[in-house]
């Protein structure tokens, strides 16, 4: 077996994108699209900053996770990498989906007039029955462990085989990824995806019929896993793209805003938008990447404690968003003192019960994917 390794860079991100997500679910407490609560005054600029960040925060984090499973996998044999993955991903999102979800849907039904009462008696008579959105039951934000764990069963035995015996697949990709544009080869198929399957399969987080946001996630996923395997290849690669990425990326975005604004859709602007969506998505990741090996891949006391604690903010977060945009979504204040309490609440009340409550309880640890923390 292979001797551990860690890239500190990718704790890092995982912390900061996990983080931005806080933020980007207070945001949809107030943005125009549709949310479990709103607030009774929407505000239609915080679109803009929330695009822009639509674009690659779920991508990064599936490209992640598909790094990760690599390394994971230098010191696991397929068994223990899929009992570790049922373990870290299925125990947290059956306990959430029991403990953690069924607050938000209460005062959701609330709000909705269709049910009234303490939430005791809702979790006791209506929490557990029917399918959201007409029943109950839902992951809700926890969805994303359902779609790692069923990628991460179904691409294991696959990349076990590629870590062992590296193909010409892989050789490929190195050599392919040491040309200056060689990294912009992996949106072509992220580009069919999304211009032969988006328009017929909108996202829903569903699983069952969300095939777009499905194999776009997986692909990711894949990619992942690929570019760790290309080795110093892909490493060496970012580092000298970071800077152009940037100006594609900008230029990208600006882009897609004077569609976005235009607002004129055919057959040609799905295809030339395709073309730019993903060019721009990938463009901010490889930025990410590549600026993130220069600054971040440094070991800290820090970042070993929020390693540790970004899984649980996760499992937590949106519900104490929720409880606490429940009872300020009708006072009449402005946007920034409500932003600013979701925001500063969110953090606090997740990193309470964390601190205070689930950290000190191991028992608890295997609900909220606590895993030992490493050494730094």
């Amino acid at each position: 077996m292979e001797a551990k390794i860690r890239r500190y860079d990718l704790d890092w991100l995982r912390v900061i994108v996990f983080g931005l997500l806080i933020f980007y679910h207070v945001g949809m407490f107030f943005v125009p699209w549709g949310w479990h609560l709103k607030n009774n005054v929407l505000v239609e600029w915080i679109r803009w900053p929330m695009l822009f960040l639509n674009q690659w925060r779920l991508p990064i984090l599936f490209v992640i996770s598909g790094m990760g499973t690599y390394y994971a996998l230098s010191y696991r044999n397929t068994l223990q990498f899929n009992g570790e993955r049922i373990k870290r991903l299925l125990i947290p999102l059956i306990f959430g989906m029991i403990f953690i979800v069924p607050p938000q849907i209460y005062f959701e039904r609330l709000h909705e007039a269709e049910f009234v009462g303490s939430y005791f008696t809702y979790f006791k008579t209506q929490a557990f029955i029917g399918v959201y959105p007409k029943g109950n039951i839902s992951w809700h934000h926890l969805w994303f462990l359902p779609y790692l764990l069923i990628f991460s069963i179904l691409l294991s035995p696959v990349f076990i085989r590629l870590k062992r015996k590296p193909s010409l697949f892989v050789n490929w990709i190195k050599e392919k990824t040491q040309k200056h544009y060689g990294l912009y080869l992996f949106i072509i198929p992220l580009y069919f995806l999304e211009v032969l399957v988006e328009p017929f399969f909108p996202v829903t987080h569903a699983l069952i019929d969300d095939w777009f946001n499905f194999f776009n996630s997986l692909v990711l996923f894949f990619f992942g896993f690929i570019l760790i395997a290309s080795g110093k290849e892909f490493w060496n690669s970012v580092e000298r793209i970071k800077n152009n990425a940037l100006l594609i990326g900008i230029t990208t975005f600006t882009m897609q805003l004077i569609i976005w604004i235009i607002g004129k859709d055919n057959i040609y602007i799905h295809l030339t938008e395709g073309l730019i969506k993903v060019t721009n998505l990938w463009s901010w990741i490889l930025v990410i990447f590549g600026f993130g090996a220069k600054y971040l891949n440094k070991k800290s006391n820090l970042l070993a404690y929020c390693n540790r604690a970004v899984y649980p903010f996760y499992i937590l977060h949106q519900t104490i968003t929720i409880v606490i945009a429940y009872y300020i979504m009708n006072l009449k204040w402005a946007f920034l003192p409500k932003f600013l309490i979701l925001t500063v609440g969110t953090f606090l009340g997740s990193w309470l019960i964390y601190d205070l409550i689930i950290l000190r309880i191991p028992i608890l640890h295997p609900f909220f994917g606590i895993k030992k923390p490493y050494n730094h």
